[in-house]
């Protein structure tokens, strides 16, 4: 795999291309910055940015500006190839906290293994409903230990009104949900977003990870996707480099507050 054309293919699509995550949801391109301006409810930050030491200030000031009319907290999540190469320290500066680092991971569908199967005693369903999506934001919840109420509206709103951007699936050890996992999928895009993958702990470490990866690419290979993309955090990435997945860049979430 080319990473360096891949990284360039992935600016292209998901960030400079981007398409809006939800229904309730619209992408703005201003100046050399691309935006998304969402509900409350739904994500709002900036997923592009071709800056440099002139204009960059202008423009972080710019984005807070334009959240703070709605009173929106907002996200600029900066990719570690982002320029000017101080933009990090230049958003720390205009009053945004940094959150932890993530790795960009890239897996291309075709070269993936496709067979990983679930534990004997754990069974996958797919994700239709509200009832689904309940299960989804427990597991959330129970395995990140962060609030769940924010994807619990965005996946229920994208299940009702544009089911075919999103495939969610949650494990269940007999009826008790252990882990969750989705695949967000943005049509004309060579890329399919794995997101989630949370497992509650107690049921770690016995390949539930890996399984829910394999579905989801297989599903990403029936709908024509050439690739997968995920933020990892340390403890995932070992898992998805033995499946086949290669360090595209970093990416760190720059939160502001109004």
């Amino acid at each position: 795999m080319d990473l360096s054309a891949v990284l360039a293919l992935y600016d292209r699509d998901m960030r400079e291309g981007a398409q809006p995550d939800g229904p309730d949801a619209r992408i703005e391109r201003v100046g050399r910055v691309v935006r998304q301006v969402s509900s409350a409810q739904g994500w709002n930050g900036v997923l592009w940015s071709d800056l440099d030491e002139a204009s960059a200030d202008a423009a972080i000031a710019e984005q807070i500006a334009h959240y703070s009319v709605p009173g929106r907290a907002f996200e600029w999540k900066l990719y570690g190839h982002d320029l000017p190469v101080d933009l990090g320290q230049r958003l720390r500066a205009a009053g945004f906290t940094a959150e932890s680092e993530e790795t960009l991971m890239i897996g291309e569908v075709a070269d993936l293994p496709l067979d990983a199967a679930p534990p004997e005693d754990i069974r996958f369903l797919p994700v239709t409903d509200e009832v689904g999506v309940h299960l989804v934001a427990d597991v959330h919840k129970k395995a990140f230990g962060t609030d769940s109420s924010r994807l619990r509206h965005q996946l229920l709103t994208r299940l009702t009104e544009d089911p075919d951007s999103v495939v969610a699936i949650v494990a269940l050890d007999g009826d008790t949900p252990v882990s969750a996992a989705r695949m967000e999928l943005v049509p004309g895009a060579r890329f399919a977003g794995l997101w989630g993958g949370g497992t509650v702990e107690g049921w770690r470490g016995r390949g539930i990870y890996r399984a829910l990866v394999a579905q989801r690419a297989r599903a990403a290979l029936d709908r024509g996707y050439r690739y997968l993309q995920v933020d990892v955090s340390g403890r995932s990435r070992p898992i998805l480099e033995r499946l086949g997945f290669q360090p595209l860049t970093t990416t760190t979430p720059y939160i502001y507050l109004p």
